[in-house]
């Protein structure tokens, strides 16, 4: 059983995380950028000259590890857990090669009830080691299968904010992205080399046909399709991005992105499969700096 005390003490302290432009490239290549490769939008993220770094990548830089898997004296049951949500707030634009440092820490513990599970959140902040400046804040949200029942009315947080509903009009517009069928076995390269997502056995094994592509980078797909049809492909305007990740997809399939524009500079969005017509992301909402209230 999970030790809330001791889970929501933890610190991963600084992870220092150096990465070039080739990285950068091969995280773009991994969601899919660069399928068109005479599209000049899609380019700069792809190639050297005036290369751009997606914002999304700070999910992967400086990652604390599979620590809830090596502190066994946590009581996380890391097997059973899954990953729920997903947000980024930026702070200034992330350079395409860099020196970073990662530090994340739990921030809420969540306890669902005996047989229903725990919410855990777990938040990390990106800074520039060679200018001490911030450029992110992440935060990730796992659902643990096994570990509810674990504060008996005590000991534990309140739940987070539910993200505003999606507004119940029509889309303003719906877009294809597909994924490409080899799309895991790039994005694997970035970090999360779980074979879930590359062993046709392991998946198997899990309960799925095939390997299923990283939750990560299906949302970070989607960010990539705000920033270009609502950011006017300038990375450095997308100040936040949320979504709940609530199914998986299989690589070669294709997302359906539902898009809708509040005047506040809002974006709420949701994404679907087409070919099982299942929600994949759902509650998103992103921020766009530079747009005033009512423009």
């Amino acid at each position: 059983m999970i030790d809330y005390e001791k889970t929501k003490a933890w610190r991963s302290g600084p992870v220092r995380h150096a990465y070039t432009e080739k990285d950068t490239m091969l995280y773009a290549l991994g969601l899919g950028v660069g399928s068109d490769p005479m599209d000049a939008r899609q380019l700069g993220y792809v190639y050297e000259k005036g290369l751009k770094a997606l914002p999304t990548m700070a999910a992967v830089l400086a990652s604390p590890g599979a620590w809830m898997r090596e502190r066994s004296e946590l009581g996380i049951d890391f097997l059973r857990l899954v990953h729920g949500e997903q947000s980024l707030v930026t702070h200034a634009p992330l350079p395409a090669r860099a020196v970073v440092l990662g530090q994340s820490r739990v921030t809420r513990i969540v306890d669902k009830g005996e047989g229903k599970g725990a919410i855990l959140h777990v938040e990390k902040t990106l800074t520039d080691e060679a200018h001490g400046r911030l450029l992110a804040t992440v935060e990730q949200v796992l659902f643990l299968r096994g570990d509810g029942g674990f504060s008996k009315g005590a000991g534990a947080d309140e739940p987070a904010a539910r993200a505003p509903a999606l507004p119940e009009r029509a889309p303003d517009s719906v877009s294809e992205l597909p994924i490409r069928p080899e799309a895991a076995l790039i994005y694997r390269l970035s970090g999360d080399t779980n074979p879930l997502h590359a062993d046709p056995a392991v998946a198997q094994r899990a309960g799925f046909a095939r390997p299923i592509l990283h939750g990560l980078c299906t949302w970070g797909r989607a960010a990539h399709a705000v920033i270009e049809r609502a950011c006017g492909d300038d990375p450095a305007r997308l100040s936040a991005f949320r979504a709940r990740l609530s199914a998986p997809v299989y690589p070669g399939e294709t997302l359906l992105l539902s898009l809708w524009h509040e005047d506040d500079g809002r974006i709420a969005f949701q994404a679907r499969v087409r070919e099982r017509d299942v929600i994949v992301l759902d509650q998103g909402w992103a921020h766009v700096a530079g747009i005033a209230p009512g423009s």
